[in-house]
């Protein structure tokens, strides 16, 4: 019990949850020398999308060597998957941006 509460992904989940709920007090912070903290958020955001599109191509990658190691006779159509598959990933993740970066 003690050791999955000191995980890595629930060390992940509770700084995700700091880091929103922090996001969130400087989002209703007053303006700060004329600038307000609000601005911080695309950044943020466009961070996080970069994160998990490189975590979500990495496990792709793994999984996608692996099969093909376990069994080479199918390695072709294996990397046709993944390459499709990344192919989506690297699309929403562009959409993403774009939608992160655009000013309010």
């Amino acid at each position: 019990m003690i050791r999955s509460l000191f995980s890595t992904r629930t060390i992940a989940a509770v700084a995700a949850l700091a880091v929103t709920f922090l996001c969130a007090d400087m989002a209703s912070a007053q303006e700060v020398a004329g600038r307000s903290l609000i601005d911080l958020t695309s950044a943020f955001s466009v961070g996080l999308v970069v994160i998990g599109a490189a975590y979500g191509i990495s496990k792709l990658a793994s999984a996608a060597y692996e099969g093909m190691s376990r069994q080479p006779e199918v390695s072709g159509s294996i990397q046709t998957a993944m390459i499709i598959a990344a192919a989506l990933i690297e699309g929403f993740t562009f959409y993403a941006l774009f939608i992160c970066s655009q000013k309010a």
